[in-house]
């Protein structure tokens, strides 16, 4: 015997100790009753006290007795074997008005029947749907509840609409609890039908029939509106709530991540998953309510037939299950055989010259011959196996139809049941399974749906990877730029240092040149002023406070920047100039226009400053769009101007015009990296860098006197017979 049959064993005898106890506590009570009054009858209210005591009892000795790793299990089986009798015999007080079944107690029939009932019950669901027990079962457990966690989650944020989910959920139960009386009230047709005809009875039926059907298609429609709406109040506030947490990310976020993604997780996960949580929820609740209502009707038409019922679905999901378990394993090995097929295929196609010049036609259509008869061996061991699936699940599903017919013929000789009774529990029947399928499947599946859309909630809980923004915020700032010995890498490449303890400072009311060669660090000092990213050694100071210090709305306000390659936003001119600016007259926009040279060709365009510039700025020349991004610069009198190459497309006379601005800056701090010599040589300031580090600064005459790396590199460094650029 193995060692992994030992817990079987030890489990099974614990079960059945359990319930050779419960048998001695109903027979203690049948003898104690009999002797106290001769009759062995007993209330419903000391019923209910017997069983609580017995479930007491029971869950006592399994918790002395069984080891804790089946104490779940046990749990579970004593709450179902102590009070399914108590719970029947209270339904049918509820329905009839007398207590029966179990009742005068106990009767010995009644009492094998409820314990064989609850055993098999509980044996059958936890073979279907195990829990715990291997790592396996423990991976899913956890696998579960984190799904949960996010379910509820969803939940939660659905939380502002409750006005419109409550009246969802009520339209939904009308619309059940009308759906529901339909089969009752087809019974009573069939019943008026097969009697003595009552033309007012059958008016009265067929009318109510008609009013029942007209209520479940209007509420029907109520309750599908109200969830719609509900669901697009969820995919806005998600969507809005995600948009919003992007935006506060770090720019090193989303050159790691790629914008096709993220979109897709911002359009395409956010509505699948609000839409398949509302639909899936929609279903839920109206199968639980149909199946709560229809329970009613059944029992209250016959508590043996539903009785039968009951046993069907357990039985069903054993057996779906134990098919799942096979189908995965086949799916699994025809996965491989087909892998393998293509690949033979592949090579021997690909290889034909070296097929073909060592005569392994024949070889070759042995071998994918091989391979083919493996994948029907494998697709006809997948047909057996789908066919004795079918087979059991009709056999059951007929089986139990047949047995309920017979019972109800039983019941209809006894008068316990009409005819009309026994075809309206046919359609409950039939509604009823299914509903039951729904309640097991839709949940799992929303479990399933909300675990794939984990990335939205990782998205949503992401926080910035940067220090948060101060408050400071002073009226006037004098613009004094100072880097103390700031070392920088990139997240991407964090073993490569883009700045090696940089030390340099940009005055107020100059202009700084920062020139060297490609890769020498230019564009992480721009990108460090703007805050982009953060120095890991360090600090970038304006005014002799770190940028960290300062609101982001205030620095950005403060620092404008021009690129080469600026970005524009698909709408007007006048838009892409008043960026980020509110309520700004008309004539502040062509003001900055007029300094950047863009007046002119912008009164030129069709419709002016409202032309629309197309996407990404496609229906202007790159000169053009470099014009509109500095008078997009200027139009906020920035303290701090960075220029990145930002004249490098322009004609000669447009950067002429530009230039002059720059000339005439006498209280900014003005920062330029060019390529143009004119442009450097008349710089109050040049920084040279190479490598991460700066090499050499001063004023041009003086970088030239020094006949350093800035003088051996100029040539190479600066366009010195520059083209005027179309």
């Amino acid at each position: 015997m193995t060692s992994e049959a030992h817990p079987i064993f030890r489990t099974a005898a614990v079960h059945f100790c359990l319930l050779c106890c419960d048998l001695v506590i109903w027979a203690c009570v049948w003898t104690a009753l009999l002797w106290l009054d001769g009759e062995g009858s007993l209330d419903l209210w000391c019923l209910w006290a017997l069983r609580a005591i017995s479930c007491v009892v029971l869950y006592s000795l399994s918790t002395i007795f069984a080891d804790s790793s089946i104490q779940p299990l046990l749990k579970r089986w004593v709450a179902l074997l102590s009070f399914l009798p108590p719970v029947f015999d209270s339904m049918q007080t509820m329905l009839h008005g007398t207590v029966r079944g179990f009742t005068p107690v106990p009767d010995p029939g009644m009492v094998i029947l409820s314990l064989a009932t609850s055993t098999l019950i509980y044996m059958v669901w936890e073979m279907a749907f195990p829990h715990g027990g291997s790592s396996k079962g423990t991976r899913n457990q956890k696998k579960d509840e984190e799904a949960k966690a996010l379910l509820m989650r969803v939940i939660r944020y659905s939380r502002p609409d409750y006005l419109h989910l409550g009246a969802a959920f009520l339209f939904l139960s009308l619309a059940a609890l009308f759906e529901t009386f339909i089969p009752y009230c087809i019974g009573k047709v069939i019943d008026i039908l097969s009697g003595k005809y009552q033309h007012t009875n059958f008016s009265w039926a067929i009318g109510l029939m008609a009013l029942c059907s007209l209520g479940s298609s209007m509420f029907g429609g109520m309750r599908g509106g109200m969830f719609m709406c509900s669901l697009s109040r969820l995919n806005k506030r998600i969507r809005h709530m995600l948009f919003q947490n992007l935006m506060k990310q770090e720019i090193s976020f989303f050159e790691e991540n790629k914008s096709g993604s993220l979109t897709s997780r911002l359009i395409s996960d956010t509505d699948k998953m609000g839409r398949s949580v509302a639909m899936n929820v929609n279903v839920l609740l109206r199968s639980l309510v149909k199946t709560c209502g229809m329970l009613f009707f059944m029992l209250r038409l016959s508590w043996q037939l539903t009785l039968l019922t009951c046993i069907e679905m357990p039985l069903l999901a054993f057996i779906q299950n134990s098919y799942n378990n096979i189908s995965q394993t086949i799916a699994k090995e025809l996965q491989d055989c087909n892998a393998e097929t293509t690949e033979l295929a592949s090579s021997v196609i690909g290889s034909m010259k070296t097929v073909r010049s060592f005569k392994a036609e024949h070889q070759e259509q042995q071998r994918y011959e091989q391979t083919l008869n493996r994948k029907l061996q494998i697709l006809r061991r997948k047909g057996i196996y789908s066919a004795i699936h079918l087979l059991i699940r009709r056999f059951i599903t007929v089986g139990l139809k047949v047995a309920m017919l017979f019972q109800g013929r039983n019941l209809i000789s006894s008068g316990q049941l009409s005819s009309g009774s026994l075809l309206a529990f046919v359609f409950y029947q039939k509604d009823m399974v299914t509903n039951m399928k729904h309640l097991v499947y839709i949940y799992g599946d929303m479990l399933n749906t909300v675990g794939s859309a984990v990335k939205v909630f990782q998205l949503l809980d992401r926080k910035p990877q940067m220090r948060e923004a101060g408050d400071l915020a002073p009226e006037k700032v004098e613009g004094r730029l100072t880097f103390e010995k700031v070392t920088f890498s990139y997240h991407s490449r964090p073993n490569e240092k883009a700045l090696k303890s940089v030390t340099l400072e940009l005055s107020p009311g100059k202009l700084t040149a920062l020139v060297g060669p490609s890769g020498g660090g230019k564009t992480s000092c721009v990108c460090l002023l703007q805050r982009f990213y953060e120095p890991q050694e360090g600090e970038v100071l304006l005014d002799e406070e770190p940028l960290h210090h300062y609101q982001h709305q205030y620095l950005h306000k403060k620092v404008a920047m021009v690129s080469q390659d600026p970005v524009l936003f698909s709408g007007s001119v006048r838009y892409n100039i008043e960026y980020g600016l509110k309520d700004c007259p008309l004539e502040r926009v062509k003001e900055a226009a007029l300094k950047a040279n863009a007046h002119n060709f912008i009164c030129k365009l069709e419709q002016g400053y409202d032309t629309d510039v197309g996407e990404c700025g496609g229906q202007l020349s790159a000169g053009q769009k470099q014009c509109i991004a500095i008078a997009r610069a200027l139009i906020r009198n920035p303290q701090i101007l960075i220029l990145d190459e930002a004249t490098s497309h322009m004609d000669c006379s447009t950067q002429q015009a530009v230039q002059d601005v720059l000339n005439n800056i006498t209280d900014q701090t003005v920062l330029v990296i060019a390529h143009r010599l004119e442009t450097v040589e008349k710089a109050d300031h040049i920084i040279f860098m190479e490598g991460g580090e700066v090499v050499e600064q001063g004023t041009h005459q003086q970088l030239m006197a020094k006949e350093g790396r800035y003088y051996r590199l100029r040539e190479k460094l600066f366009n010195l017979e520059t083209q005027p650029a179309d």
